[in-house]
């Protein structure tokens, strides 16, 4: 018996309730759920309109919800459940820019997470969706729900907190950020207090090409620093945040006295591409002590050891606290392990990285 089946042998199994318009995306979503033997599916529904009724009357402990909708737009239905019925939100996304813009703004009004529609019809990769698919299920029948972000998708977003102030930084000090499951707003909480005369930042979080562009270009109009997607070869520049491209491993690296971008599309390391113990490892290597890590919310273990490894090599290193983890697995097991100097709540985190940056901004180099 494998350990996900002896687990659930001991406890109830996590109830799920799918929504989508498809007949056929519905039925491939509960074949691919009942073959869990943690979760099953108690039922399907075409529109927000039954599903609101079947959540009434099934009280699932999951709910998979398609973008767009008929009868209701999804994000209404979002948002609605969200401010009435509270409950972990899992979007199953088209691999679009308008599905991807979307989907933001879903995670914006409290989704937990998402994964773009499968490829009906082909089989191949069919296993490792079923796997991505049950383990983001897991980590929402975990979540931790937080009050959205946003005021609702079609008004205006609630006023952003002035920025910190901190010293020009030296073009040497960089910041590494590492999040999987609730990082995507995590990281957003962060940004959106760096002022523009920031360090460089490099960022890994887990997400699927398709959406790592539209995460760029949300977290750029909303942000005081310059956010990107990362390209091979560029420089890295202060006041800056490059966001590791869905398809690609972001590493640290040098070309002469220039920090710079490099993408590695090598196979996924503790099963993500982007992974954040490759970003980790690449700042332990080139940067040392001029870097300071930073592990957010997530399920799982990447990252843990990269950031021990970063602090092995001088860095700081900061992992975010349980209490304010949509999901706490990563920044607990960077915390079991010795890896992380401050654990810190996500509301506080910008202000410890600028004291840490503030103590050490005049320091010579070692």
């Amino acid at each position: 018996m494998n350990l996900v089946a002896s687990a659930a042998s001991g406890r109830k199994k996590i109830r799920v309730l799918c929504v989508d318009d498809s007949a056929l995306m519905r039925q491939l979503l509960t074949a691919q759920i009942n073959e869990q033997p943690d979760m099953e599916v108690v039922g399907a529904a075409p529109d927000p309109l039954i599903a609101r009724e079947m959540i009434k009357r099934l009280d699932p402990d999951v709910l998979t919800l398609d973008v767009e909708m008929p009868r209701m737009d999804g994000l209404d239905f979002l948002e609605r459940l969200m401010r009435l019925r509270p409950m972990p939100v899992v979007m199953v996304s088209s691999l679009t820019q308008r599905g991807s813009e979307i989907t933001l703004k879903a995670l914006e009004l409290g989704a937990v997470d998402f994964l773009p529609k499968p490829t009906v019809g082909i089989r191949e990769g069919m296993q490792e969706y079923s796997e991505l698919l049950a383990e983001k299920i897991r980590a929402a029948s975990q979540a931790r729900l937080s009050r959205p972000q946003a005021l609702a998708h079609g008004g205006s977003q609630a006023a952003a907190p002035k920025a910190r102030t901190v010293p020009m930084i030296s073009s040497e000090k960089l910041l590494f950020i590492g999040a999987s499951t609730g990082g995507t707003e995590a990281i957003l909480s962060v940004l959106r207090l760096m002022p523009r005369n920031s360090p460089g930042i490099l960022i890994a979080q887990h997400m699927p090409p398709g959406f790592t562009r539209s995460f760029a270009e949300r977290l750029d109009r909303l942000c005081e620093v310059t956010v990107s997607e990362a390209t091979h070869g560029e420089r890295i520049l202060p006041g800056h945040a490059y966001i590791a491209p869905g398809h690609a491993h972001l590493k640290l690296a040098k070309s002469g006295a220039n920090y710079i971008a490099h993408l590695d599309e090598g196979e996924p390391v503790n099963r993500h591409r982007p992974s954040v113990d490759v970003l980790f490892d690449s700042a332990a290597q080139f940067a040392g002590r001029n870097a300071c890590g930073v592990i957010l919310t997530g399920m799982g273990k990447d990252g843990a050891q990269g950031l021990l490894r970063m602090k092995q090599a001088g860095a700081y290193t900061f992992a975010q606290d349980e209490e304010s983890c949509i999901v706490y697995g990563m920044p607990r097991e960077a915390a079991v392990i010795g890896a992380a100097d401050e654990i810190v709540a996500l509301d506080d985190m910008t202000d410890a990285i600028a004291r840490h940056f503030e103590r050490n901004a005049h320091k010579p180099r070692i």
